[in-house]
């Protein structure tokens, strides 16, 4: 039976989590392309973005541990992998000793409409005071989805595809998707949209050298 213990230090909760991300992805048999080395990139760069963000939103203190377990958590309770309802109420159960309840109930909202598509088909949800906490998570998704090794890797798991094929279905998801995200708008802070810059020009460069395998 775990103790509540609200008061628990951010670094161990981050710990916790990564264990969780561990276990659920040999559970649910949760590929490499979204399980604890994209958790651990998710985590990365939502740090990045809170700690920029920080000095002219100070209320964000109160929130940092919303967002490092909605960064880390967040693909263990994706679709492509179980039911999202159980994945979130199994990922909430968890953390409960933890965590309060408004704090589980904002992360698992972040975590519920982060997704790319869900941002494309139904627009940014209104979280009030939790807004930029969920735009800091959806961000560092979206920064993490420029590594283009991990989309090839989830094409070869997802559609047993030999790399070659996969190489040609992810250079496809580049061009319609990945490289439209910045003048799609998706990006809002100023780390984000610096940091997505870069990693543009550098996706670009890859794609021309991925394709000469082809």
């Amino acid at each position: 039976m775990k103790i509540r213990n609200p008061a628990i230090s951010i670094l161990q909760l981050v710990n916790l989590s990564f264990n969780y991300v561990i276990q659920t992805s040999n559970i649910y048999k949760i590929d490499e392309s979204h399980a604890l080395k994209h958790s651990m990139d998710v985590y990365q760069y939502s740090k990045n973005i809170y700690n920029s963000e920080l000095f002219k939103n100070s209320y964000l203190k109160n929130q940092e541990n919303i967002i490092y377990m909605a960064a880390i958590g967040h693909d263990m309770c994706d679709k492509k992998y179980m039911n999202e309802t159980e994945g979130i109420i199994k990922y909430k159960s968890y953390l409960s000793g933890y965590m309060t309840k408004n704090d589980l109930d904002a992360m698992s909202k972040i975590i519920n409409t982060m997704s790319y598509s869900k941002v494309v088909k139904n627009g940014y949800p209104k979280l009030g005071k939790y807004q930029l906490a969920y735009h800091i998570v959806r961000e560092a998704d979206l920064l993490a989805s420029y590594d283009i090794d991990r989309a090839i890797i989830y094409n070869m798991y997802t559609s047993n595809n030999c790399y070659t094929e996969a190489l040609k279905d992810t250079i496809n998801l580049l061009n319609n998707r990945i490289l439209k995200m910045r003048e799609n708008g998706l990006f809002i802070t100023e780390y984000s949209k610096k940091e997505s810059e870069t990693l543009h020009m550098k996706a670009i460069e890859k794609i021309k050298i991925l394709e000469e395998i082809l």
